[in-house]
């Protein structure tokens, strides 16, 4: 009897013990993978297969359950998870390894479709705030959303009570609309809640334009 029928016999009727252990170490790999997955879907965009990582991370996985535990055969041969599939198609972990291979697809899923929520509220955000410009080339402010900012070579403030001291800094509105497009987008990667301006004082006692989030603790200057 070859090493995997000895394995089949052992776990046959029974859940395979290693079921959980494999599950939550694929789920928390394609997690930390959230980055590299959704850049391989910008790349990929309309000729996306049904899942990007999935194979790639169970194959990664399975192997270092199976360095760690000897007993576990090598499945993955070089036609990947199908070729895994013929070997243990009669054999109850067959139906394990489907049910955690669409649990990580539902979750790839899930991750791209935040993405895209993202994606909106920041196209809606850049709409009502950011590119809120006016035809004399005037910011909407961040903090009240009702006056526009006065951007010059010496200050930026808004009738709200903003004001920023900016001499020898070159701010242009130009320039702090890119600051604000650039912090917004660096908070939507992680965080789809909305982001809260404020103006607060630094080391030194003068005010900075300040970016924050309640729910993930972002914290950052623009001005």
């Amino acid at each position: 009897m070859d090493a995997l029928q000895r394995h089949r016999s052992l776990y046959k009727g029974k859940t395979p013990p290693w079921k959980e252990t494999y599950r939550k170490r694929c789920v928390e790999r394609l997690k930390n993978s959230r980055s590299r997955l959704l850049e391989k879907y910008r790349q990929m965009g309309d000729t996306m297969k049904s899942s990007v990582l999935v194979q790639e991370v169970m194959e990664v996985e399975w192997s270092a359950l199976q360095s760690a535990n000897q007993r576990l055969p090598s499945l993955w041969k070089k036609d990947g998870v199908s070729d895994m599939y013929r070997d243990v198609q009669e054999h109850d972990e067959l139906a394990v390894l489907e049910e955690i291979q669409q649990e990580l697809v539902s979750q790839e899923l899930s991750i791209i479709e935040e993405y895209h929520k993202s994606k909106q509220y920041e196209e809606k955000y850049f709409d009502s705030v950011v590119d809120g410009m006016e035809e004399d080339g005037k910011l909407i402010c961040p903090v009240c959303h009702a006056n526009n900012l006065t951007v010059n070579s010496h200050f930026t403030s808004c009738p709200c009570g903003l004001y920023i001291n900016t001499v020898g800094r070159n701010i242009t509105a130009d320039m702090l609309q890119h600051l604000l497009e650039l912090r917004v987008t660096e908070h939507v990667e992680y965080c789809l809640q909305n982001p809260i301006f404020s103006v607060a004082s630094n080391v030194d006692g003068g005010p900075n334009l300040m970016m924050s989030c309640r729910v993930c603790d972002y914290l950052t200057i623009i001005l």
